[in-house]
């Protein structure tokens, strides 16, 4: 699994509890990710109320640029919602984020960490 796949995790609910199947999106280094027997994932939603927000990426398939991405409908990546999960609890992999799709995500994330 690399930086930018596009997964199906069990994403846990806010309370801690299991969660439900969801995609998702690697966004730790490659280099842990091989090296790490976890990596990091943000939640991917199909509600896009809020795409316009500056910690949510617009995903949307039927577009040539996110076609690849393997999801069934518009969606956001949501940079606010991280979560940690074992390599071996991924489900599998559904698609892949294009680069420059990438680099909004990367925006998008330290925008949400107050990185900039």
């Amino acid at each position: 699994m690399t930086r930018g796949d596009v997964v199906v995790v069990q994403f846990p609910y806010a309370d801690g509890t299991r969660g439900k199947n969801r995609p998702s999106l690697i966004i730790q280094n490659d280099r842990d990710n091989r090296r790490l027997a976890n990596t990091v994932v943000a939640m991917i939603s199909g509600n896009t109320r809020h795409a316009g927000e500056p910690t949510q990426v617009l995903v949307d398939p039927a577009t040539a640029t996110d076609a690849s991405s393997g999801l069934h409908g518009p969606s956001v990546v949501k940079r606010c919602n991280l979560f940690t999960v074992r390599q071996t609890d991924v489900l599998n992999t559904i698609g892949r984020l294009s680069g420059d799709l990438l680099t909004h995500v990367d925006a998008a994330l330290k925008t949400a960490l107050d990185l900039q």
